[in-house]
């Protein structure tokens, strides 16, 4: 069976318009299933494939919500400190922000501050409401707090705009 390859940046998605990233973001899952549906694409390659773009989303999302939170504590967002706070080496920050910059995320110069765009303030404060919603999803099933947050860390990239809307129902039910 010969399978496809494709390269997928980081950023795929996430240079399309808010709403059109929207739609590839929250509800990629069944977007996809729907399109498979229609296509005759089997379900699970469906599935793979919104997995797959979730993960290429995943190293961005994460940047620009760490970035929003060392602003808003510190007033600034440096390379030491990300990379300090992801756990990652500077280096790779380094790398990860030029990405970003070029991809209109964030704004920086050699040696100074890293400041979120507009478009990153919008794609940090959507991260940060899904790991939210997530986050009190899994304390109110009974997750202990240390480990909700580290597991709503994998899940907020891979959820689905329908099943946050349940996770968000069911935390306020509790």
């Amino acid at each position: 069976m010969a399978t496809e390859k494709r390269a997928i940046s980081p950023a795929t998605n996430l240079k399309k318009s808010p709403e059109k990233r929207r739609g590839t973001s929250g509800g990629a899952r069944a977007t996809a299933l729907k399109k498979a549906a229609s296509e005759r694409e089997p379900v699970r390659a469906a599935a793979l494939r919104c997995t797959r773009e979730a993960h290429s989303r995943e190293t961005v999302e994460d940047y620009v919500e760490a970035i929003a939170d060392l602003v808003a504590r510190t007033g600034e967002a440096r390379v030491t400190d990300l990379a300090r706070e992801l756990g990652v080496s500077h280096v790779t920050v380094n790398r990860t922000i030029a990405r970003m910059q070029r991809d209109g995320f964030v704004s920086s110069l050699p040696y100074r501050a890293i400041f979120l765009t507009e478009t990153g303030k919008q794609l940090a404060a959507e991260s940060k409401a899904r790991h939210q919603t997530v986050e009190a999803f899994l304390r109110a099933i009974g997750v202990p707090a240390a480990v909700a947050q580290k597991d709503a860390e994998g899940i907020e990239h891979h959820v689905s705009r329908e099943t946050l809307a349940a996770f968000a129902k069911l935390a306020a039910a509790k």
